[in-house]
């Protein structure tokens, strides 16, 4: 199985958590006309005491979570988020080429039980390269999460919609069905099957999203 560009070490393996998170650096690919990550540190010869670093970035950066406020004006903003959403049993699916994320996708994986879903696509895990394309949702797609009773789905891709949509269906679908949604997790890595996931969004105040730093556990 390919590593992509994101490996994990071994002392990672033999502790048990895989961090499954982009890295934040000056190198990461951004959402077209968003905030860039950048990090900048002021050293211990010019502050005379310490160093302290400084960053900017979109809430999008990166491995990160998407609050309903991010597309509905009325949605709950990320401080206002369940916290039992980001943390507990998991399971991973790989849904092969597909190039739609829709039921007929889905269908042939074992949800039952499930709560929280990553989902690996065709997608190189590559944090340094914007994709041209990507899978995204569909309506029953998200219509089948929700009677499958998943809380929160996790992709291997930047965005749960096209990346030229201005509808976002995806995202609104998701909503209406109860999905809340965790992107750009790294996948490449590992096995198919259950995992304790543990991602947890920054408790900022009125947010649309927040990056997280995502890790899982085989359980």
């Amino acid at each position: 199985m390919s590593n992509g560009s994101h490996s994990t070490s071994q002392s990672n393996f033999e502790q048990g958590w895989i961090d499954i998170s982009q890295p934040l650096s000056n190198k990461l690919a951004h959402w077209p006309g968003d905030t860039s990550f950048s990090y900048t540190f002021a050293t211990k010869e010019q502050t005379g005491s310490v160093n302290v670093g400084r960053m900017t970035t979109s809430l999008h950066s990166g491995t990160h979570v998407d609050a309903p406020f991010h597309f509905l004006n009325e949605g709950a903003k990320i401080h206002e988020l369940d916290l039992n959403l980001y943390i507990g049993p998991c399971r991973l699916i790989d849904i092969g080429d597909s190039e739609f994320i829709n039921a007929d996708a889905l269908s042939s994986h074992d949800l039952n039980g499930v709560t929280r879903l990553l989902i690996r696509t065709k997608l190189p895990n590559n944090p340094n390269s914007f994709p041209d394309s990507i899978p995204h949702f569909t309506k029953d797609g998200a219509a089948y999460l929700g009677e499958k009773g998943i809380r929160l789905v996790g992709l291997d891709c930047p965005s749960v919609d096209a990346l030229d949509s201005k509808e976002l269906e995806g995202h609104h679908a998701l909503h209406q069905n109860g999905v809340h949604i965790l992107e750009n997790v790294m996948l490449d890595q590992l096995s198919l099957g259950d995992y304790l996931l543990i991602a947890l969004p920054l408790a900022i105040q009125d947010g649309d999203g927040s990056p997280v730093r995502a890790v899982v556990k085989p359980l």
